[in-house]
């Protein structure tokens, strides 16, 4: 395997005036918001949320690290891993500074720091639940007690905070956190020769090696993927040592599912095909292509191979979204794929993009980058409102309130997003990934540097090096680039051709030119002091289908233009969504609608509509010739639904 070195990129500003938005919105709305939610100063509701366990008075996330650094006192609140959210939160406000400077905020992330180091116990283990509560149980119920995920969402926000701000205390947090570990696992004797039930701790410090260059954070996050499924008793036999009534459990519940859900039933070497909590995979998946990149470790990469395979090919949503199902928010069989149950957590497609990110560092693979460019504009954007204050945790592809409220089975499916959660793990994890999108559009190996995501951007490289992309995507394939190379340096410049654009023009200063598509990719060598470069893409309106083993999706079409999957909402379209019929050949019409939504491209789709049946009717009667009207449906971009009145929604519609 080709070992690649770290991306030769120097800096990246996001210029895309939808992308620009978002990240504007995460300063202005969503990181002022969240901090107060975590304060306990937001008038919000959390009881709505279903998924909330009983957590549903406030965050207290804040509270929990003022009590373990002796500044207040009393019991913590909220889960064992509540400490996340204020992580992740710092995270994106490490990457918020890239692009918006905010004396303010900064005021706030440093005196945050100063509470953490605070909060940090002398060992550098930091971890609040079971240092306020429960001191004697550190380490000892690691199948739920998310110790090594916790500390591993801090060991990224310091990284971040460290490479942002040039804080050394937030990175000392950070080494502190990771000696702390290596001095407890590990297969000498003395140590616990386990590893955390929910993987982030590898990705961690993954990156964690990549700033400090010290190879012992490499070697653990090495022992944490190695480790993992030898001993498939673990978890089980810490839980008898640690005390074996079920009240001793730290989340109810959690010891009831199968080891393949914690993904220890077997050593990953010998794991065939992701199983369990969805989030849990992808983390893991993300650590091992990050380990297998800088250690060779060819089982490893073989393992991403196999689990990437299988969630793409067989298990993942039109929009991105993965995990099918509420219980245990898990994967479940192949080519199992219900609309209107569907789970998709929101965390689950940010994880997915950081493992399509992780791929494309191991190869020049097209297919990684669509799946990212196919999160980044559906299933993870989908996660939070237009207003930055509201959020899904759960993102179905078909939705109705009359369902959510009616039907148990669907009661985790909200048709509205929610001010917070008890387990608010989304919000942060998107703000995260939104504000620190400027890091995922180039990847830089060797002599080649690969422009993957049409985002339009300024970027600067090694070598005076300078890109400069403009465009109006995702509603227009017109992609410009400008190529400053002032010392001539000779490097190739790779463009991806997504696999939704059957075609593509490409024009080099001017002069039309044809090039073939490898891997997803095409090449140009640039040598010369600049070169201009025009690619147009094939945005047609795509009807699209399922493969016929998708049960849930027989005999209905979806409609995608460009990467942006479409929906029928209620607030456009009279109910009931499912009397609806399109035809594979349905005619299409596409127009900008810059007052709709913040600006969405909006797609018209000729329809049939079945005559409703009266309510008095028979439940049940002969099939006769229908009636039917001509109509047309109107359909809008799957991240903006529920942005409006509350209602129905379907991505998939019956095929005529």
């Amino acid at each position: 395997m080709q070992v690649y070195t770290a991306p030769k990129l120097n800096k990246v500003e996001v210029t895309s005036d939808f992308w620009k938005r978002y990240r504007e919105l995460v300063v202005k709305e969503v990181l002022p918001y969240q901090w107060k939610v975590m304060n306990d100063e937001a008038d919000i509701s959390i009881a709505e949320d279903p998924q909330n366990n009983g957590q549903d008075k406030n965050s207290h996330a804040v509270a929990n690290l003022k009590i373990a650094a002796g500044e207040m006192k009393g019991h913590h609140y909220g889960f064992p891993f509540q400490d996340t959210d204020v992580y992740k939160w710092l995270e994106a406000a490490a990457y918020s500074f890239g692009y918006h400077p905010n004396p303010d905020l900064k005021k706030i992330t440093d005196n945050l720091i100063d509470l953490i180091a605070k909060a940090q116990d002398d060992d550098g283990y930091l971890s609040t639940y079971f240092q306020i509560d429960a001191p004697e149980r550190k380490f000892k119920r690691l199948q739920q007690s998310h110790e090594l995920y916790t500390m591993g969402h801090y060991i990224e926000a310091g990284v971040a905070y460290y490479n942002a701000t040039g804080n050394q205390k937030a990175l000392d947090i950070a080494t502190r956190m990771a000696d702390c570990i290596d001095n407890n696992f590990g297969l000498e004797e003395s140590k616990i020769p386990g590893y955390d039930g929910h993987p982030e701790i590898e990705l961690a410090l993954s990156r964690l090696y990549e700033v400090t260059k010290n190879q012992k954070y490499m070697d653990l996050a090495h022992y944490f993927l190695t480790q993992r499924g030898q001993d498939p008793a673990f978890f089980e036999k810490q839980i008898k040592a640690d005390g074996d009534s079920v009240d001793r459990d730290l989340i109810p519940g959690m010891r009831d599912f199968p080891r393949e859900y914690y993904l220890a039933a077997e050593p990953i070497k010998d794991q065939k095909v992701p199983h369990g909590h969805a989030v849990r995979v992808v983390y893991l998946c993300t650590g091992m292509a990050y380990v297998a990149r800088y250690t060779g470790d060819k089982d490893l990469l073989a393992a991403c191979d196999r689990f990437w395979n299988d969630i793409v090919k067989r298990q993942m949503y039109i929009t991105g979204n993965i995990g099918q199902t509420t219980t245990g928010e898990a994967f479940t069989y192949d080519y199992d794929l219900p609309n209107d149950t569907d789970y998709g957590e929101t965390c689950a497609s940010v994880g997915m993009s950081f493992f399509a990110r992780q791929m494309l560092n191991i190869r020049a693979k097209g297919e990684y980058a669509d799946v990212l460019e196919k999160e980044l504009f559906n299933g993870a954007l989908s996660g939070m409102s237009l207003d930055g204050k509201h959020f899904f945790y759960v993102n179905p592809l078909e939705a109705d309130p009359a369902g959510s409220k009616g039907n148990p089975g669907k009661s985790h499916v909200l048709t509205h997003r929610a001010d917070w959660f008890g387990c608010a793990c989304c919000p942060a994890n998107l703000a995260r990934l939104i504000a620190s999108v400027d890091e995922y559009l180039y990847t830089v190996n060797e002599d080649t540097i690969l422009s993957h995501q049409f985002i339009a951007n300024e970027a600067e490289f090694d070598d005076g090096i300078k890109v400069s992309q403009t465009n109006h995507f995702p509603w227009s394939g017109d992609i410009h680039y400008e190529i400053e190379n002032p010392n001539k340096a000779s490097f190739k410049f790779g463009i991806r051709i997504p696999s939704w654009s059957a075609k593509y023009e490409l024009s080099v200063d001017g002069a039309a030119k044809s090039l073939p598509v490898e891997d997803g990719f095409i090449y140009l060598d640039v040598d010369g002091k600049s070169m201009t470069l025009d690619l147009k893409l094939d945005m047609s309106t795509k009807i699209m289908r399922a493969s016929n083993r998708v049960k849930a999706d027989y005999g209905k079409v979806a409609v995608q233009r460009g990467p942006v999957v479409y929906a029928a909402e209620e607030a456009d379209n009279e109910a009931p969504l499912w009397d609806y019929q399109v035809a594979a050949d349905a005619k299409t019409d596409y127009h900008f609608d810059e007052k709709l939504l913040d600006g969405v491209g909006v797609v018209k789709i000729a329809a049939k509509r079945e005559k409703l049946d009266d309510v008095n009717a028979p439940l049940y009667t002969e099939v006769q010739n229908e009636d039917t009207e001509n109509v047309d449906l109107t359909l809008v971009p799957y991240y903006s639904w529920a942005n409006r009145q509350d209602g129905q929604m379907r991505v998939w519609l019956n095929k005529e």
